[in-house]
């Protein structure tokens, strides 16, 4: 089958992209691409939503990358299905208009209601708009992913039949096997995100400030910046445990996740981060690490017996879960040989998407 991914989406920077591509590639099918970057990250056009005045610059964006594309599209020559990547509100309505009888697949990734809710946006009117934006997107594919059970349950009723549950996964060159013996010297523990409160990040923080009162046993690499870094850096209370890093190129990502013992995942209390896993999640099992994350039915859905979990916004129990793992070095290696077993057997691109190859095999031959 010959599979194009279309839009406005950075595959550079979301690995969700990633994985659909290398799965789907990794299944036998031929992948092509039609990809102009919008460069707007999630954060941005939610902003630009929050701002009405704003619009006309999402416009102009929207507008020039989609000009480039028609003209790419011009040169992709038969393809049997259309996957319009990440952040696809608008542009699964450009990939119907040039592919008419073709299946068109939206990865829904991220509702764009429940993402402004996320972070804290609670205006009934964007509300309103972005419902109906979701709506429309929905409405224009024949098959829409979303990345676990309890998103599906999100998706209005009448669209629901042509959604597919297609978890996040790991990116090929996330997977590097833990080394054959135990680190020696404190835990190395590592956060990688963009600071919103689906992460709760301050969470994190709070234990940092809990751990700096003791026998520096855990050292922290927090990575990224974002919506409640400031709180995230004074919860911490200025601990010389911690490496603050402001950016890591995503290709360099994978590696320097792998030489820690252990990868946070979320914390965070809000209605979505109930909903999630998390790409930090997928990525820390595949470099390797021990997962602590909360104890949502997702992320046990997705990690089982693997994972290490702690209730949501405890800042005490994450401390106590990392004194833990820190005390034990021997059975810490073991999680970390555990978990990372588990992202090879479910964690693959190819895993990921195999339900959602199978039902794009079947409309294709329909």
């Amino acid at each position: 089958m010959r599979v194009l991914f279309f839009g406005t989406y950075d595959a550079e920077t979301i690995t969700r992209v990633r994985v659909l591509h290398e799965g789907l590639a990794a299944l036998g099918d031929d992948v092509t691409e039609c990809n102009v970057p919008l460069g707007l990250d999630t954060a941005s056009r939610v902003r630009i939503l929050q701002r009405p005045w704003l619009l006309p610059v999402l416009a102009f964006r929207l507008a020039s990358a989609w000009a480039r594309l028609l003209a790419r599209s011009r040169r992709v020559g038969p393809v049997e299905a259309v996957v319009v990547g990440y952040l696809g509100h608008f542009d699964v309505h450009l990939a119907r208009a040039l592919w008419r009888r073709t299946p068109i697949v939206l990865d829904h990734l991220v509702s764009g209601a429940d993402t402004a809710l996320d972070r804290r946006s609670r205006s009934g009117v964007l509300q309103r708009a972005l419902r109906a934006l979701d709506r429309s997107a929905l409405g224009a594919a024949d098959i829409a992913c979303v990345d676990t059970e309890e998103h599906l349950e999100l998706v209005p009723p009448g669209l629901r039949a042509k959604a597919v549950v297609v978890q996040v996964g790991a990116p090929e060159r996330w997977f590097h096997e833990p080394p054959e013996a135990p680190s020696a010297g404190p835990l190395r523990v590592v956060f990688y995100g963009s600071y919103t409160p689906l992460h709760g990040a301050q969470v994190i923080g709070e234990a940092i400030g809990l751990l700096a009162r003791e026998e520096p046993t855990v050292r922290f690499t927090m990575i990224g910046r974002g919506q409640d870094y400031e709180r995230t850096r004074a919860a911490a209370g200025g601990s010389a445990t911690v490496t603050w890093i402001d950016w890591i190129a995503p290709a360099e990502l994978p590696a320097v996740v792998s030489e820690h013992d252990v990868c946070l995942g979320i914390f965070g209390t809000t209605p979505k981060a109930a909903r999630v896993v998390p790409m930090k999640v997928f990525g820390g099992a595949a470099a390797g690490c021990v997962v602590v994350t909360s104890d949502t039915r997702p992320q046990r859905r997705a990690l089982g017996e693997a994972g290490t979990f702690v209730p949501p916004g405890d800042a005490a129990a994450l401390a106590e879960a990392l004194r833990r793992l820190a005390a034990d070095p021997a059975g810490t290696h073991e999680r970390r040989r555990a978990v990372y077993r588990r992202a090879v057997e479910d964690f693959r691109p190819e895993a990921s998407v195999r339900e959602l190859r199978r039902r794009l095999l079947a409309l294709a031959q329909a």
